[in-house]
């Protein structure tokens, strides 16, 4: 009688697996799998978090129809809506005009979403209350409130994806204690606004090893589990 033996599968050709190794690299992502059997879908909404993705990567190949993000009324050459304005060249919007935009909603005590059509993409762009010289958890979730009823009502504003509106200058996001919150907090306040869409986290969250990380919001219940002492 002859055995055979399987190999286990390669991610790599040739000798990548090997030399492909967290041993080699100096920013890491450990992603760990939920546990869930991939043959049974799960219906519950969740948000896919695009760990190691590039955002304006994806939105100039055309991969959604809106951004969710954040505008100020100083200056936005810096944040990802004025480096989308500058690359997408049937853009009618400048870092200047979209400041100047901005400026006409001064004055407004709750957080106000504003729309900027770029063509390809639109943005739905939260802007804080005009007293408020940070954005707040509070705030990011009414803006998030309003952002749900746009994508409700206009289907053809779907797939949709989000910053993670940390790590910002301009618009930074702080909560209770006035410390950036983490990015779980973010994401528990997005899913409590019953946004469904994909977060891109900041590019400096992309070395976050040891820490494991998971792809979709709600996490595990083990994690909840670990943290009150279990296994």
């Amino acid at each position: 009688m002859t055995t055979t033996s399987t190999n286990p599968g390669r991610i790599y050709d040739g000798d990548g697996d090997t030399l492909v190794s967290e041993q080699n690299l100096t920013e890491k992502l450990v992603i760990v799998p939920e546990g869930k059997s991939p043959s049974r879908p799960d219906a519950t909404p969740r948000i896919r978090i695009m760990w190691g993705q590039h955002l304006l990567d994806d939105l100039l190949a055309g991969r959604y129809r809106s951004l969710v993000c954040a505008v100020n009324t100083e200056n936005n050459a810096h944040g990802i809506i004025g480096q989308l304005a500058a690359l997408l060249p049937a853009s009618p919007w400048t870092a200047e005009s979209i400041t100047q935009h901005a400026r006409q909603f001064v004055g407004r005590q709750q957080t106000t979403v504003l729309k900027y059509d770029f063509d390809t993409v639109e943005c739905l762009a939260l802007l804080r209350p005009t007293e408020n010289d940070t954005m707040s958890l509070d705030d990011l979730g009414q803006g998030l409130g309003v952002v749900r009823g746009m994508l409700s009502r206009r289907t053809d504003r779907l797939p949709v994806a989000s910053v993670s509106f940390l790590g910002a200058r301009a618009n930074r996001l702080v909560g209770a204690d006035g410390t950036e919150p983490s990015f779980e907090q973010v994401l528990r306040v997005m899913a409590e606004a019953d946004f469904t869409g994909d977060v891109y986290p900041a590019v400096w969250m992309w070395d976050s090893a040891p820490t494991a990380l998971f792809a979709r919001y709600p996490f595990p219940r083990s994690v909840d589990d670990m943290r009150a002492g279990g296994f």
